[in-house]
């Protein structure tokens, strides 16, 4: 009979191989300076399509074409850069991490590639922000310092490790997925950058629910319980890093606060957006145990509460 342990490394061979055979360069599977992927600020294909949180607000939608389009090339390369410097973390907190894995140890192997993927990802969206022209911060000020310090929690802490990296990845990859879904012309740069983004950022999903599935059931009541409460506290705190515009950043560009406020998430497509987006970790914490009658309150004081998707990518039309 199989052990849960054998399972999980069975998984991370699974995942390591198709880092192999499926794996792309910043580089050499970008042309980069191809016609098609010129950057012109004016280009209507930057509007921002209706899955984004601003492309679908009716403030938005109201500007002329040359403001849609300047607000959407401003909006893609701001989330991009915060992508840059959410990625630049996980990589120090995986090396963190790893420092002082055992021996024959597979998450050794895995997680190097992980990390090399997330290096061509970082090269990649820091590529396109100095292409885009649009001089943009990434996160907000608080993130950045604090950047400095979290992949300390590598070693220290990996559980809330492992959910901070699910916490940033999971609400882009829901933002990316839906916005290729729907099928509206947008930039075929961006279009590239997403499609390569949500191929790999796929494998390193798995694996944080891999790794939080294996080992959070072992851990002992007050480690477990103290999870569950900073569970849903970190998927708030760092997926809004991802997903909401700084607002000084907003300002400059013309975006009023009460647009960003409404849209974040004030409105009721605001709240129903910011609970689909953390429908999969929902599924999660259900499935180890994290959710109970300490942390359900938590989630639903945050506004992220809800069904848990029935699997994983599960669009957000069915899971709401």
């Amino acid at each position: 009979m199989t052990t849960p342990q054998e399972t999980y490394h069975a998984r991370l061979r699974t995942l390591s191989e198709a880092s192999v055979h499926l794996h792309f360069d910043a580089f050499a599977d970008i042309d980069w300076d191809h016609p098609d992927y010129a950057v012109d600020p004016t280009d209507p294909r930057w509007v921002l399509p209706a899955a984004d949180p601003l492309g679908g607000h009716p403030w938005y939608r109201e500007q002329p074409l040359e403001v849609r389009a300047r607000i959407g090339l401003w909006r893609y390369a701001n989330i991009v850069k915060v992508g840059m410097q959410f990625e630049n973390i996980l990589i120090r907190g995986v090396m963190d991490y790893l420092f002082s894995l055992p021996n024959q140890n597979p998450e050794f192997r895995y997680l190097t590639h992980e990390a090399t993927e997330e290096c061509h990802h970082t090269q990649m969206f820091q590529e396109f922000v100095n292409r885009s022209g649009a001089d943009v911060p990434g996160g907000r000020r608080s993130f950045r310092i604090l950047g400095r310090f979290m992949p300390l929690a590598g070693s220290l802490l990996p559980e809330s490790f492992f959910t901070g990296v699910l916490a940033g990845e999971e609400p882009i990859d829901h933002l990316q997925k839906a916005i290729l879904r729907g099928g509206e012309d947008i930039h075929p740069l961006m279009r590239r950058l997403m499609q390569i983004h949500v191929a790999e950022e796929a494998r390193h999903i798995s694996f944080a629910h891999e790794f939080l599935r294996r080992k959070v059931p072992g851990y002992g009541r007050f480690r477990r319980g103290a999870l569950s409460i900073a569970f849903p506290v970190i998927m708030r705190t760092l997926g809004e890093v991802i997903v909401v515009p700084d607002r000084r950043t907003a300002a400059k560009i013309g975006v009023p606060h009460r647009v960003i406020k409404d849209i974040f998430w004030k409105s009721p497509e605001g709240e129903r957006m910011l609970r689909d987006l953390f429908a999969d970790v929902r599924m999660l914490a259900e499935e180890i145990g994290l959710m109970n009658k300490a942390s359900r309150p938590v989630w639903r004081a945050l506004g992220i509460d809800g069904r848990p998707a029935r699997y994983r990518g599960e669009p957000a039309r069915l899971s709401a």
